[in-house]
Order: C-alpha cells, then sequence, then structure tokens
C-alpha cells in the first residue's frame, strides 16, 4: 500500500488516489488485450502514461478521479472511481470500473463501485450518478445493476475508428 490518500474503503477493499508508484500496475491491465476488450485495444506504454496523467489531472481539476482499489492487505487490484463524461449532450459524473483479470468474478468490482457512489452521495453530494457501459460488456452491465442503476437509454460513441453502442445505467439519490 502506498502513502496516497485514502478515498473511501469497503468491507475488504481500500480505495485510493493512484501516483506514479502505480504505473506498472496500471500497465498490467491496461495492456492485456482481454482486460481491455471493451476499449477495443491494449494501451500503448504512451497511453498508460496518459491515462495516469489524465487521473491526476482530474484530481486537481475536478476533486475525483478513477482510483487504484487495493485489498485490505494491500493487493492493487485495479480502478474504480468518478469522472465526469457527456451523455447525450448533457455532463454526468460516471463511476467507472476496471480491474485486472486475475480479480474478476469475485465481487470485488461490485463492492468498489458501491463504495463509489456512496462517496458521490455522500461526500459530493451529487443528485445522479451514471456508468455509460459498451453494449458487448455484459460484466460491467452486472455490476451497474448490481449498483441499483437502471438503463436510461443508449449512445453510440466513437472511438479507435469504431462505433461503439453503449447503454447508459444511472441511479438518483
Amino acid at each position: 500500500m502506498t502513502n496516497s490518500p485514502v478515498t473511501y474503503e469497503t468491507e475488504r477493499l481500500v480505495v485510493r488516489q493512484l501516483n506514479a508508484s502505480d504505473r506498472a500496475n496500471l500497465a498490467r491491465t491496461l495492456q492485456d488485450e482481454q482486460a481491455m476488450y471493451a476499449y477495443a485495444h491494449a494501451f500503448s506504454d504512451a497511453e498508460v502514461d496518459s491515462w495516469l496523467n489524465n487521473q491526476l489531472r482530474r484530481y486537481q481539476d475536478d476533486g475525483f478521479g478513477l482510483w487504484a482499489v487495493e485489498t485490505k492487505s494491500g493487493e492493487f487490484i485495479g480502478q474504480c472511481g468518478l469522472t465526469k463524461q457527456q451523455w447525450q449532450g448533457q455532463p454526468v459524473v460516471e463511476i467507472g470500473y476496471l480491474l485486472q483479470r486475475d480479480h474478476w468474478h469475485q465481487g470485488f468490482a461490485s463492492e468498489a463501485a458501491r463504495g463509489a457512489k456512496q462517496y458521490a452521495f455522500n461526500h459530493l453530494l451529487l443528485p445522479e450518478v451514471w456508468s455509460i457501459i459498451r453494449d458487448n460488456n455484459f460484466a460491467s452491465m452486472n455490476v451497474a445493476i448490481r449498483n441499483g442503476m437502471l438503463v436510461r437509454g443508449k449512445i453510440v460513441k466513437h472511438y479507435y475508428d469504431l462505433n461503439m453502442p453503449h447503454y447508459g445505467f444511472s441511479i438518483r439519490r
């Protein structure tokens, strides 16, 4: 575990700000083609660096971003957090999560996402949070549903020269 500020804790997890020492752990996920299937590609070294720098910028500019998710024993298992996004031309705050593959299907994403929702409602006093999920990412849809979210619509994002349909899930306070 690092000395980064803890954002929130759950029964099994500690969620904290990312820092430069997390780069190798981020690369393990972001450069895994299977873990990144919803993004349609594994990231290059430059994209991993940009991802990390973007989170550090978000902490400064927005007061939140994607955070490191660790087990209580200090093992880095992925990311979860809040990011500003656009949904049908309107600004929204999204709960996002991306875990290392060896920690899938153990309830960690749902646990971290519930914590992010509570943080958004209780600390940031947001009236609503979203998860915008690619239409082939059934595991993430299930996390959103377990987080009490309902489908609010569908959009097509243009990313990496592809048209990618996404569903928007949200929950209101």
